[in-house]
């Protein structure tokens, strides 16, 4: 190798260190930026845990998602290394290309059909899991004013009718120091969402759900709203918001609070609108 190539070698080298070191600090930024999220599992196909009934249908599409393309994958390894192996050119046969054929029917039909029906059958999954998981009936007990503003949140739930005083916050570095939204366990909750000044977007990672808050969109309009039935699974759990806001986007915290229902009817004698907090 001549000087002048071993030099310009160890230059590129040189070059690639900082940007593998920018890489890698990049990397380490963006996931300290959602640090909040729970703990992942691979049992559960590196999502977090759900506390949501909704939450259950969107693993199962994960899950099924998964196995599907696992199983693509395996099969198409299988017949490259297959092809690789019993189709390789002999060192005994003459440089000659195989021969030729102008098209094989049933082939040409079954490498059309096989990605037809696989296509066919992932829409329909996530087309009915889709509408369940969006779909608002409106008879939920517990209902949630949510209105996202920069940089932080404000809810008023109102409970069979009645309103509870409204639970603002500011701009945090730490969700349990945002506004809390408290809900019972086991009862089903419609959500609201409304903002005045640009797109935010309401993310709890234990819902396994978020949807972006667009300001203008009107009451009236179905893709305000959502809803999620609880588990009986009391803990505080952190959200956010999940779309790039301003400044203080990555400040704009909040946390979810699930107590038993002899909790929440506590909460709500001493948070009813116009009580003293």
């Amino acid at each position: 190798m001549s000087p002048t190539r071993r030099t310009t070698r160890r230059s590129l080298a040189r070059r690639r260190v900082p940007r593998a070191a920018a890489l890698a600090l990049l990397l380490a930024t963006a996931t300290a930026c959602a640090n909040d999220v729970p703990e992942a599992d691979w049992s559960r196909g590196l999502l977090p845990d759900h506390v949501t009934t909704e939450g259950g249908v969107v693993q199962n599409l994960w899950n099924g998602a998964w196995i599907a393309a696992l199983a693509t994958g395996a099969v198409v390894i299988v017949l490259i290394v297959w092809a690789a192996i019993f189709h390789r050119k002999r060192k005994t046969t003459k440089a000659e290309l195989p021969p030729q054929v102008r098209y094989n029917l049933p082939i040409e039909i079954l490498y059309t059909l096989i990605p037809l029906v696989m296509v066919s059958v992932f829409f329909f999954f996530t087309a009915r899991d889709s509408e369940a998981i969006t779909r608002v009936v409106g008879d939920a007990p517990v209902k949630v004013k949510v209105e996202a503003f920069q940089w932080s949140w404000r809810f008023t739930t109102t409970v069979n009718g009645k309103t509870l005083a409204p639970v603002a916050g500011m701009p945090v570095s730490d969700y349990h120091q945002g506004p809390q939204l408290v809900l019972p366990v086991n009862s089903k909750v419609e959500f609201d969402l409304s903002t005045e000044d640009v797109i935010h977007s309401f993310w709890v990672p234990a819902f396994l759900f978020k949807r972006d808050v667009i300001p203008g969109i009107r009451e009236d309009n179905p893709g305000r709203k959502f809803e999620i039935t609880t588990l009986n699974k009391p803990d505080v759990y952190a959200g956010r918001c999940a779309e790039l806001c301003g400044v203080d986007h990555s400040r704009m915290l909040f946390s979810v609070k699930l107590v038993p229902q002899a909790e929440f009817d506590q909460y709500i004698a001493t948070h009813q609108a116009g009580s003293a907090q």
